[in-house]
């Protein structure tokens, strides 16, 4: 059996860009300051406001950059974005360990959300164009699952690691290492392949690419459905994993315990991740089912108030990641070769919006009753969602997932 010569460069530029994205992907979330920075702006003094504060600064950069820089991700090189986004980061994880304080930390969210801005749209726009051009954009959903699990592990390692660094060598240590992962996954994303020419059909500037971009979602009742439905179903759940720990504690478990459950938890979602290949071709009533049995199982693995019945939490957490790698699959297929960032970045806009008002809720709920009603009461948008998917299908959407 002969090889056709175009077969073998295509197989070994998936190769690269896959294993690039999947290194990318773990390096961008193996900080050891994720466990430890709530701790860090309480030893420095702040007050729970503050913090509060500071959590509402790093959202709202988000909200004000996300479609801006997906249109100049679409005006200039995406590649470009996804090196200079893990600098900004450092830079801001620099600033909370060497200066510590309220202004500082601010800062340093700003830094973090304007990475955050910059690498969403960029990110899923590359690679879909890069295995498009590669013949292979039917494996983006197994390629994204795969760098989205990535991305959980390194969370997990960086739990794992956070304590016996920090015993060692204090907050300085964990803020060394996480400034070193970021550098490292700057390092990486200069190694993304893109052959796409900056700006090639988008006009000259970013303000002509998202003029271009808001008017297609106008036009297309398709593709604008698909970007409301990404921050459906991505926003709530994401939210809700920052109240996991809470929800853990009030279970009942030792202190040291809560970790080991949150691991169960992230085992979940790493779950969701790499099934993703698997269930691509899941159309719209399997996509309602999905949300639905999810929604569920949240609602009574956190009613149930057990460590036990977490791992229903921990499956709920399984379809919604499932679910939300699905969304982008469907997105990105609505999407024509023009404005692909941009347009990601709409969405992206949307689910950091909907992600604010879901901690405004949850705020107002969990302080008049108990953590795990809270998540039960954030289960039914997936209902709701899930019963809008069934009811709005349509000859279309039978023919396409």
């Amino acid at each position: 059996m002969t090889l056709s010569p175009a077969r073998v460069p295509a197989a070994t530029g998936v190769r690269r860009l896959t294993a690039t994205l999947y290194g990318y992907a773990f390096l961008d979330d193996f900080v050891l300051l994720y466990p430890v920075y709530a701790l860090l702006f309480s030893d420095t003094g702040l007050s729970v406001w503050q913090m509060s504060s500071l959590f509402a600064i790093w959202s709202i950069t988000g909200v004000v950059l996300e479609v801006p820089s997906g249109a100049w991700a679409d005006a200039v090189s995406r590649r470009l974005l996804l090196w200079l986004g893990p600098l900004l980061t450092a830079a801001g994880f620099a600033l909370w360990v060497l200066t510590p304080s309220y202004w500082a930390f601010a800062l340093g969210f700003v830094l973090w959300g304007a990475r955050g801005a910059l690498g969403s749209g960029a990110l899923e726009a590359l690679v879909y164009e890069e295995l498009e051009r590669l013949g292979a954009a039917d494996r983006y959903a197994h390629v994204m699952g795969r760098a989205r699990a990535a991305g959980l592990v390194a969370v997990m390692a960086a739990m794992g690691l956070a304590g016996p660094v920090f015993a060692w060598g204090g907050y300085p240590a964990v803020g060394a290492a996480s400034v070193l992962a970021c550098l490292a996954s700057a390092a990486t994303a200069t190694r993304f392949p893109e052959h796409r020419v900056p700006g090639e059909s988008d006009g000259d500037s970013w303000a002509v690419t998202l003029k271009a971009g808001l008017a297609e979602v106008r036009r297309n009742r398709s593709l604008r459905g698909a970007i409301l439905l990404v921050p459906v179903v991505s926003s709530v759940w994401s939210a809700l994993d920052e109240y996991t720990p809470l929800l853990a504690r009030d279970t009942g478990v030792a202190e040291a315990t809560v970790p080991y459950l949150l691991l169960m938890i992230w085992t979940g979602a790493t779950a969701g991740s790499l099934l993703s290949g698997r269930f691509e071709r899941l159309g719209t009533p399997g996509l309602a089912w999905l949300l639905g049995g999810a929604a569920v199982a949240l609602a009574v693995g956190a009613a149930a108030r057990t460590p036990v019945a977490l791992g229903l939490v921990a499956l709920a957490f399984a379809g919604f990641q499932l679910a939300t790698v699905l969304a982008d699959v469907r997105l990105q297929r609505r999407i024509d070769d023009t404005g692909r960032a941009t347009l990601t970045s709409v969405a992206g806009l949307g689910t950091e919006l909907v992600t604010v008002a879901v901690y405004a809720g949850y705020a107002a709920i969990a302080t008049r009753t108990a953590h795990s009603t809270a998540f039960a009461l954030f289960a039914m948008p997936y209902l709701v969602t899930a019963v809008l998917q069934g009811l709005t299908r349509s000859p279309a959407a039978k023919a396409r997932p």
